[in-house]
């Protein structure tokens, strides 16, 4: 009775079970050769590796926000691929504000900029110039919606804590200003695939 049974047990799971190994064999195959298939065709991506300028004033600074500002493009899936601090000369302000240099306030801005040292990033990610725009908030905090970055920690349009590059052209050539080729690093983050896709 019991080699009856074990003959009608075998009889049915049997094919059950070639049928779900051929199955699952499948399945993780075609599953390899789409991870597979999505890390060898993620440099293809529309605009992953567009680069954007991100600057923590020194008020900023002075107020240790430079970890809370990082954590926030962090958190967007953004790359950071290139940081340093720096104490900014006054030709490196005159090059980047060359548009304002004939503005009166012009001096102040100056001044400002030079009360301490300037935390410098380069972050790399899709649409990441126009999203840091909107991340960073309005010039002015008491238009700038909570939840920016101005508009949660800024107080007066002079001390606004950080600076973001305005498009695309103006990010390339504030990128070139502030940081030599060596100093930015080409990597992968190993979820660019998945956080970068459209």
């Amino acid at each position: 009775m019991s080699v009856l049974r074990s003959c009608v047990f075998h009889g049915v799971t049997r094919p059950f079970y070639w049928r779900h190994r051929e199955t699952t064999k499948e399945l993780v195959s075609g599953f390899a050769a789409a991870l597979l298939c999505g890390l060898r065709s993620k440099s293809s991506l529309p605009d992953v590796r567009e680069r954007t300028l991100i600057a923590v004033k020194p008020d900023g600074v002075h107020r240790r926000l430079v970890g809370q500002i990082i954590q926030r493009f962090e958190q967007r899936g953004f790359k950071l691929v290139g940081l340093k601090m720096l104490q900014v000369s006054d030709d490196l302000l005159a090059q980047h504000y060359c548009h304002l240099r004939t503005k009166p306030f012009y001096p102040s801005l100056q001044e400002y900029m030079t009360l301490g040292p300037v935390v410098a990033m380069v972050w790399e990610g899709h649409n990441v110039v126009q999203t840091s725009r909107t991340m960073v908030g309005h010039t002015n905090p008491a238009e700038a919606q909570s939840g920016t970055v101005r508009g949660d920690f800024s107080i007066h349009v002079s001390r606004n804590v950080v600076h973001a590059s305005d498009s695309r052209e103006g990010a390339e050539r504030e990128i070139q200003l502030w940081f030599q080729g060596k100093e930015l690093l080409n990597w992968d983050s190993c979820d660019q695939t998945i956080t970068c896709e459209p």
